[in-house]
């Protein structure tokens, strides 16, 4: 089984888990709460995709503010689960062959889940970012960088979630080395946030965010 398989069997065992863990999640976090608002009012009235959407929180969030949505995730068990709890679209897909075609859209928003891919991947990642973004479209891409054991660079194995046995690697990035990524695959960054976790709120790990537009040439 390859690694994508095996991190799309391990998110359809725990898909309706993670659902009724984290569906509320949003809550608890105000600054992923006002990036995406400056994603929705950059976005306009385009099309924008929740890459990595999971059950769907995030899309769901980002319709209730008016945004044209869709959501795509490796998982299509976390697809079908997304697809019962909203009105949305939700298509099962792998961001780094993205089934859309160029300069589709407005607005693309990544949120922790990067994280399972290797550098190679997320070079062919940020690379489909750029293809189906149109021109001057954004991109919100987060993640964790470390804790208080582990740093940018450093990664962990979780074999057991919620129950279930699976095999999903969780990698901690380093913001400066996914800037130079973004920008070799031709997105331009317009804005960096780091901050620390949310007490109660998440997994106590530093974050990073990366605001990236396309080219408008």
């Amino acid at each position: 089984m390859t690694d994508t398989s095996r991190t799309r069997h391990s998110y359809d065992l725990v898909a309706e888990s993670y659902a009724a863990e984290l569906s509320d999640e949003l809550r608890g976090k105000p600054l992923d709460r006002a990036l995406l608002s400056v994603v929705a009012e950059i976005s306009g009235d385009g099309l924008v995709a929740d890459l990595g959407c999971g059950p769907g929180h995030v899309a769901a969030h980002l319709a209730a503010n008016g945004v044209r949505t869709v959501g795509l995730d490796l998982s299509p068990r976390m697809c079908a689960t997304a697809a019962r709890a909203t009105a949305l679209p939700f298509c099962a897909a792998d961001m780094t062959a993205l089934p859309l075609r160029d300069n589709t859209l407005a607005g693309i928003v990544c949120v922790y889940s990067v994280i399972h891919l290797d550098a190679t991947e997320r070079a062919q990642a940020y690379a489909e970012f750029a293809r189906v973004l149109r021109p001057g479209g954004v991109a919100l891409i987060a993640f964790h960088t470390g804790d208080a054991e582990r740093a940018a660079g450093d990664s962990i194995i979780l074999t057991e979630w919620w129950d279930q046995d699976v095999e999903l690697t969780f990698r901690y990035l380093d913001p400066a080395a996914e800037t130079c990524a973004l920008s070799a695959a031709g997105l331009e960054i317009t804005a960096r946030l780091d901050r620390e976790p949310h007490p109660g709120a998440e997994h106590p790990s530093r974050r990073s965010y990366l605001l990236v537009r396309a080219s408008s040439h």
